[in-house]
């Protein structure tokens, strides 16, 4: 999976705008044992992506952000899985 590929989540997806107060969720579609689909559900990985200036997030949230997304361009992009 995309949370331990090269930067290390083992709490699974991080929560980076805080929105409704739920805990961040991601959901998956799997086909022939390969994750091809990933569903991202209150956390918000491209507002961390944006301008600070946009949502006012922490450097902290943001560079956690970075770090998952170029968690998924590894895991996208290589035979890992």
């Amino acid at each position: 999976m995309p949370f331990f590929i090269k930067y290390d989540f083992p709490n699974g997806l991080p929560k980076i705008h805080e929105h409704d107060n739920k805990r961040s969720q991601a959901f998956g579609i799997i086909h022939e044992g390969r994750l091809v689909c990933l569903y991202t559900y209150e956390c918000d990985l491209g507002d961390g992506w944006e301008d600070a200036e946009v949502h006012g997030d922490s450097d902290e949230k943001r560079e956690e952000a970075l770090k998952m997304g170029a968690n998924l361009i590894q895991y996208a992009f290589t035979a890992y899985h």
